[in-house]
């Protein structure tokens, strides 16, 4: 895992925490993070910790008071550096979150230091009190170890029962005392004093939304996705190590023996199979001018070529109108084909072992069925996650068409789903739930889903039409609340309704707009916690789809355009077109939801049995999150077909795993603190010694 992290203090020196608990000075040194690298030093130091390539890194000072350090992949150069560093220096944040790539700005301007977050959250910024100032870091675990922080049961339970409403979770995390700035922000620091502040302007709900030509929209949207693969192919791509064969392995080229042992092949890779963002990525890259990457050791003579990978589930049927596709657009001879194939072993819910991430995510339950694709990957891998979030429509949309009149674009989609459903009555249904919600203020919603966590109201919505209709609402229960204590249900409740009263007007933003970020929030928290899961050894995974430049360009879209059936498969046909690529086969974009639900709950009928052991004494059960009979019952209902959200059997899971490598954990980030001391007292409730952090 890579992170940054540093901190503001009052004082003219940073201080220390003192075995007594009180924070002083340390004239021999103070506390800095375990295998890192000093970027800046005191008074207020900045650090680089982990296997930060060389050209991941970069510092570009203006005057003697003033520097910025920009970590990840950054199309800007030097002197675009410099100019964003003046822009800031008089305030302007938005400069330094406008160029191409993915990652971390920091500016300081004398004492005033500025980390800017990115638009979808895939970089998230995190701060804490400590030593009578502000620290800051790129991951939430550092700064827990930093302030000895305890869990905070009330962020796990809304992590379970509303994970998609931002009230729920505000800007908490899984550690009491570490906050989170939102999306679209930055977190500024004077002299230890910190403040959030916004440097992206949101839709007005007093305000029409612009009206934008779709034509210039959809080629705003490839311009950025071309700048977004061209920043990462114009980027230095040495890899620790990649010059070296790993060891001779009988009838294998130097390509394989690298993914036999975990090492990915140097160069350019993406996913061929996935859907049509992950195949459009793999094909922008392969045709924008210069060299994506080197394959060696096959024997074709074809020098560089972009290592396309597709994954051959073994174990799940239906994927071989996919497979066929991806042979088909494998034929570019700037593509080298690579199928990965997986049996029973890598599916969702069997091989539960991983490292600890910073925070949970339901994809680990399946984090081992993407390292064996991604471990046959290029050092550098593409891959389509966030397309849906930034490009689709979320259905409460139709509330946003509604508020400004325009009635006549709800016939297309309302029709699509009267079709899918066979139902005379879907038209008025759908029309009546979108006028509801245009009409709904935000506070009332919030309000409403309170009342419903309180009375356990669950309704899983089936088929499209329900879902579409459950959709519609300001905040909804997450699929795992049907399985929480009423004590937890009532502790979201309680965080609802104080969130209610913090807000009378609302987020100021409508229906449709404010559930599409928070949607693509989720879902890029998620991707994080991937990453950190199925982490190859040298590889970096690169999401375009969440660069910030991307997704201004989707959220440019119009509304109109976004709602259609099939509007993200025509948005990207046009993308590649408008880059030269066609040719692409037929049913190119079709949706894959069916198959990752066939290989959920076919993993879970393989795994059942250690799923069982697992909630044997879970310690959610000892947080009082849930109750262990509840959950086995519904893991033996799941396995065997019964119709329970498989989303929210992988949340509780997902949790619980993070939860036991959380508590199994030894050692701090951290050199130069104090030897925890703190005992468990005498009388503690089970809730609090199952999940008491511990000495580390």
């Amino acid at each position: 895992m890579r992170w940054l992290v540093g901190w503001s203090s009052a004082a003219a020196r940073p201080a220390v925490p003192g075995p007594d608990g009180a924070f002083g000075h340390d004239d021999g040194g103070t506390v800095h993070p375990v295998g890192s690298q000093l970027l800046w030093g005191d008074p207020d130091p900045l650090w680089a910790v982990g296997d930060w390539r060389p050209d991941e890194v970069r510092i570009v000072k203006g005057d003697a008071q003033t520097r910025i350090a920009v970590l990840g992949v950054c199309g800007a150069s030097d002197e675009e550096l410099r100019g964003g560093l003046l822009a800031a220096r008089g305030g302007a944040l938005r400069h330094l979150t406008a160029w191409p790539g993915s990652y971390t700005a920091v500016v300081q301007v004398g004492r005033r230091l500025t980390v800017c977050g990115d638009l979808a959250g895939a970089r998230p910024v995190f701060h804490t009190p400590w030593a009578g100032g502000t620290a800051y870091a790129t991951a939430a675990l550092p700064l827990a170890d930093l302030i000895e922080a305890n869990l905070d049961f009330g962020h796990l339970a809304a992590l379970l029962a509303a994970p998609d409403v931002p009230a729920a979770l505000h800007d908490s995390t899984p550690y009491d005392g570490v906050r989170r700035i939102p999306p679209g922000h930055a977190l500024v620091l004077r002299a230890g004093a910190r403040e959030i502040a916004g440097y992206e302007p949101v839709a007005s709900l007093a305000v029409a939304a612009p009206v934008t030509d779709p034509t210039a929209a959809v080629a705003a949207v490839r311009d950025a996705l071309v700048g977004a693969v061209r920043a990462r192919l114009s980027a230095p791509r040495h890899v620790p190590g990649a010059d070296i064969d790993p060891g001779p392995v009988p009838g294998m080229g130097p390509a394989e023996r690298r993914a036999a042992r975990g090492m990915p092949v140097p160069g350019i890779g993406a996913d061929l199979s996935g859907g049509p963002a992950s195949g459009t990525l793999a094909l922008l890259a392969a045709g924008l001018p210069g060299m994506p990457g080197t394959v060696l050791g096959h024997g074709t003579g074809a020098g560089e070529r972009l290592l396309a990978v597709t994954f051959n589930d073994l174990a799940v049927r239906g994927r071989e109108t996919e497979l066929e596709r991806a042979g088909t657009l494998a034929a570019n001879p700037r593509l080298h084909h690579v199928v990965v194939t997986g049996g029973e072993d890598v599916l969702p819910y069997v091989d539960l072992a991983g490292p600890l991430t910073d925070e949970p995510g339901p994809c680990l339950v399946t984090a081992a069925r993407h390292r064996a694709r991604l471990a046959a990957g290029s050092a550098d891998h593409f891959t389509g996650h966030g397309a849906r979030q930034v490009l689709d429509a979320h259905p409460a949309r139709l509330a946003d068409l509604l508020m400004d009149r325009k009635r006549r674009h709800l016939v297309r989609p309302v029709a699509a789903l009267a079709r899918a459903d066979g139902s005379v009555t879907v038209p008025a249904r759908v029309y009546g739930a979108a006028r509801r919600l245009a009409r709904t203020p935000y506070r009332t919603g919030l309000d409403e889903l309170a009342e419903r966590l309180m009375q356990r109201r669950f309704d899983e919505p089936q088929g499209a039409v329900e879902a579409s209709l459950a959709a519609l609402t300001w905040a909804r229960p997450g699929p795992a609340a049907r399985w929480l204590t009423g004590e937890a249900l009532a502790e979201v409740s309680v965080r609802l309704q104080l969130a209610a009263g913090r807000t009378t007007a609302g987020p100021g933003q409508r229906p449709g707009d404010f559930r599409a970020r928070s949607a693509l929030a989720r879902h890029a928290a998620d991707l994080r916690v991937l990453e950190q899961a199925a982490e190859i050894r040298s590889q970096r995974l690169h999401a375009p789809f969440l660069d910030n430049q991307v997704v201004r360009a989707g959220r440019a879209l119009p509304e109109a355009l976004r709602v259609q059936p099939g509007a993200r498969a025509a948005i990207l046909r046009a993308v590649l077109e408008g880059a030269g690529v066609a040719g692409l086969p037929p049913g190119w974009g079709a949706p894959t939801h069916a198959v990752a639900q066939a290989a959920a709950r076919t993993g879970l009928r393989v795994a059942a049995d250690s799923l069982m052991a697992l909630f044997d004494t879970p310690l959610l059960a000892e947080a009082g999150l849930v109750e262990a009979r509840v959950v086995r019952k519904a893991v033996r209902a799941a396995a065997g077909g019964a119709p329970l959200p498989l989303d929210g059997l992988a949340d509780l899971v997902s949790l619980e795993l993070w939860l036991r490598r959380l508590l199994a954990r030894r050692g701090t980030c951290w050199t130069g603190t104090p030897a925890r001391t703190r005992a468990v007292p005498a009388g503690i409730t089970p809730r609090e010694k199952a999940l008491d952090p511990g000495p580390r």
